[in-house]
């Protein structure tokens, strides 16, 4: 079954490790014939969510920048693919800012199922990206339809491009390819 897959990359470095996962993930899930979106954070406007909660009435967030549009994007695909550096062991900022942003798809009839964490990191150990994982289960759990389907971590890749060759670029291509 097709399915539309969003993929945000919420790095702001050109050729960013974590980017370069979601490149991975996108081949692999659109040579099994799904549909693509594929955005990145870099150069968007987000700006904080205010927690005025004005979007639980109306749906919408009253703040007019990028994030309404990319909200929506959510809100349509059937899966979601977070792509993030680890940034003292938690998701980048502008991931963080964007699922706050996002607190106008509670309570609607949102599309998505299937979310997955992609992440990389300078550091390596096993348990790096623990603390991400965590941080976007928590925005999950608010989500009864929705399950964390899976995660990738490429871990010792620091500069830009270090990821090239790493075996997680195979993993998140896998995963892509694998979708249900």
């Amino acid at each position: 079954m097709k399915k539309n897959i969003l993929i945000i990359s919420s790095s702001l470095r050109a050729n960013s490790n974590s980017e370069a996962l979601a490149d991975s993930f996108a081949k692999g899930a659109q040579e099994a014939g799904h549909s693509i979106k594929q955005i990145s954070l870099k150069e968007k406007s987000i700006s904080f969510c205010r927690g005025c909660l004005a979007c639980q009435n109306s749906g919408n967030c009253t703040i007019r920048d990028d994030a309404t549009e990319i909200v929506q994007m959510m809100h349509d695909a059937d899966a979601i693919a977070f792509a993030t550096p680890i940034y003292y062991y938690g998701i980048s900022g502008q991931l963080k800012t964007l699922l706050d942003r996002g607190n106008s798809l509670y309570g609607s009839d949102y599309a998505f199922h299937d979310i997955y964490l992609l992440s990389s990191a300078a550091e390596d150990e096993p348990e790096t990206d623990r603390r991400a994982v965590t941080s976007l289960e928590g925005w999950i759990a608010c989500f009864e339809r929705a399950r964390l389907a899976g995660t990738v971590f490429a871990g010792g890749v620091t500069a830009p491009g270090d990821i090239h060759n790493h075996p997680a670029l195979q993993t998140a291509y896998d995963m892509g390819k694998n979708l249900q």
